[in-house]
């Protein structure tokens, strides 16, 4: 039986920056690690430490896996000095993925927030597999300003994208921003989507989180139609350690992708 806290080794083969606080790192692991959209893997940053991060690329990729990371403690700030031939390790993957069959026939409604679209942007490039499956697919992305949106060069297509709408916001605007100015719920409207067709995916701050899914709810968007990325203290990835408990529920084994249906009796699950 193979060691599940044993990673294997991953060489970054690039580096890009997204914004000043966020990074995407291009790795390609010594063998195959293949995911699927909405599992975590722990990565490993040598004589620092490891941390849980959902990976933003495409699964169909096989070759390299990219994540995109936020600098917000220790780990993530050495992660952040690492440069290109440097390796990191990989657990995982682990966590129940976003069930896509489920998709199939229905309006997607995808709400984010900061560097929660960098796990969307996962599960969207799956779903651009999947386009003759689906109705359509509505974007909803903000960020606190527009140097702090992720993905910039790339959002543009996925608006031009086959049945695909991109609406983006920012809390502050600069002189050169077009696109919607406030909070990522305003941007959220009748008509997006017909409820009783649809899925929703909420991805973000838990405080974006909380209010994108009170507004879905107002929309008419099921209980159990509204899926949520509740990442928390995700440590050993195998439900041993018990860090990551929301309610009965362990997120590295039952989630990391829940439904509202499956969360709403916690008290407070943000």
């Amino acid at each position: 039986m193979s060691n599940p806290y044993q990673p294997i080794k991953a060489e970054i083969k690039k580096v890009i920056v997204e914004t000043p606080q966020i990074k995407t790192f291009v790795l390609e692991p010594e063998k195959g690690l293949p995911f699927l959209s909405g599992q975590f893997m722990q990565v490993t940053v040598p004589g620092v430490g490891e941390c849980p991060f959902t990976p933003s690329s495409d699964p169909k990729n096989s070759e390299t896996i990219e994540f995109t990371v936020m600098k917000t403690g220790q780990a993530t700030g050495a992660m952040h000095e690492l440069k290109p031939g440097e390796m990191v390790g990989l657990r995982g993957p682990f966590g129940r993925p976003y069930p896509l069959p489920d998709f199939h026939g229905k309006d997607i409604y995808i709400i984010g927030g900061g560097v929660g679209i960098a796990p969307l942007r996962a599960l969207l490039l799956a779903l651009f597999h999947e386009l003759d499956q689906l109705n359509k697919i509505e974007l909803r992305l903000g960020a606190r300003s527009p140097d702090d949106l992720p993905f910039k060069k790339e959002m543009a297509d996925w608006g031009k994208r086959e049945k695909t709408s991109l609406v983006l916001t920012v809390d502050r605007g600069s002189e050169s921003w077009t696109g919607k100015v406030g909070v990522v719920t305003g941007i959220m409207q009748p008509g997006d989507v017909k409820p009783d067709l649809a899925v929703a995916i909420v991805c973000g701050p838990p405080v974006m989180m909380k209010f994108a899914t009170k507004k879905l709810l107002d929309l008419g968007i099921g209980d159990k139609n509204i899926y949520l990325s509740m990442e928390k203290n995700m440590s050993c990835g195998i439900g041993k350690c018990f860090h990551c408990n929301l309610g009965s529920h362990l997120c590295c084994k039952d989630g990391p992708v829940f439904t509202w249906e499956q969360v709403k009796e916690i008290p407070d699950p943000w």
